[in-house]
């Protein structure tokens, strides 16, 4: 008995040491995992068994940990310096996408480069509370008006580029990335009310320059039985199928409307429905307590790090990370309008998987040069 625990405890040294070598921290980096092995096991059921989604999934998510262990190895200084060229080239590609840009489906989102075909909003998910930490960074806080000015300049702009291609979804996040920053910067109170009232004729020129679609989907929200089998029929499925999940759910590969595909886009952005269905109440939590749990642990890596730079950057990341699982769920239970939010590492999708992966991999390397520093 005490070999075996002899030998545990050995397995666990080597296991910390290896983690630290690679600049990763073995909380997070674990429950990442957990998260990833859900999103395959729900995936298959979603997918109809598919194991093509299945291995794509897999093959998607071992990327982004190269990814993530790539951007880890990355010293705070390179991060730092990066910050406004990263900016400045993801703005030029989005000007590029107007001009440039191949559609499909009735936007043009997408820059092809022949050998690789990319979304430059992806991009921006990343530069942009990278730019916002940048800029803060040795500067005195709370920002003044001048900056604050600034920054909101640097964060419009690429939203208005990205919610023109149209991606509504992506330039929110956008928003709420900055948004988030300037918040963790310490932004005065009477700027805080100021930017709410500007909200009022902000949302009034939004939906006067909204698409018909885009319309149609706040107009679903308010209410979805308007349009039962049209514009309404998604988020009605995706109720019904949390609805008659109930508290314990009908089992795994049991729910009949992602098995029997009345509800559309399962593996995709309404699979959180599917878990609804076929894990029910419990089901639905457990994967919250998840998501809360990674944010906790960001939001400590955060809290922890040596300076204004990290400590905005890492908990911008961390509350945009909330942003994506409150979207996501939020639309599929109905509480918000639909907007084309993934649920993060669990929905099928590639660009997306590894641009979140890519945001844990600076979380790891502030985390990791946090304890050198220590020691």
């Amino acid at each position: 008995m005490q070999l075996d625990s002899t030998r545990t405890q050995r397995t666990f040294t080597r296991t910390a040491r290896v983690l630290t070598a690679l600049q990763m921290d073995g909380v997070l980096l674990s429950a990442l995992g957990l998260l990833a092995l859900i999103s395959l096991v729900v995936l298959y059921s979603a997918s109809g068994k598919s194991i093509s989604v299945v291995s794509s999934q897999a093959s998607k998510f071992l990327l982004g940990v190269v990814v993530m262990l790539s951007v880890a190895q990355l010293r705070r200084r390179v991060i730092r310096n990066s910050a406004p060229w990263l900016y400045g080239v993801g703005l030029i590609l989005l000007i590029l996408v107007m001009f440039k840009g191949s559609s499909a489906l009735g936007a043009q989102r997408w820059l092809d480069l022949k050998f690789i075909r990319f979304q430059p909003s992806e991009i921006m998910k990343l530069a942009m509370p990278l730019f916002c930490a940048w800029y803060v960074h040795e500067r005195p806080l709370p920002p003044s008006f001048r900056d604050i000015m600034i920054l909101t300049v640097a964060i419009l702009v690429p939203t208005v580029l990205i919610a023109k291609q149209p991606d509504l979804g992506t330039a929110l996040l956008i928003l709420a990335a900055g948004s988030t920053a300037l918040l963790l910067a310490g932004l005065r109170k009477r700027y805080m009310v100021g930017v709410l009232l500007l909200m009022i004729p902000v949302a009034w020129i939004g939906w006067s320059h909204a698409h018909d679609y885009q319309r149609q989907r706040v107009i679903t929200f308010l209410d979805p039985q308007r349009d039962a089998l049209g514009s309404g029929y998604h988020i009605i499925q995706s109720q019904i199928a949390i609805g008659s999940g109930g508290v314990f759910g009908k089992g795994y590969l049991n729910g009949s409307q992602a098995q029997l595909e009345f509800l559309p886009e399962r593996a995709t952005d309404f699979i959180f429905a599917v878990i609804g269905e076929e894990w029910g109440l419990f089901g639905l939590i457990a994967i919250l307590l998840l998501y809360l749990f990674i944010i906790a642990r960001c939001l400590y890596i955060a809290s922890n790090a040596q300076d204004t730079f990290s400590r905005i950057l890492s908990g911008t990341l961390a509350l945009t990370f909330a942003v994506y699982v409150f979207v996501n769920t939020g639309m599929v239970t109905g509480l918000l309008p639909v907007v084309g939010v993934p649920l993060p590492l669990i929905s099928y999708g590639g660009s997306s998987m590894v641009t979140l992966m890519a945001g844990f991999g600076f979380i790891m390397a502030i985390h990791s040069r946090r304890r050198l520093v220590g020691h």
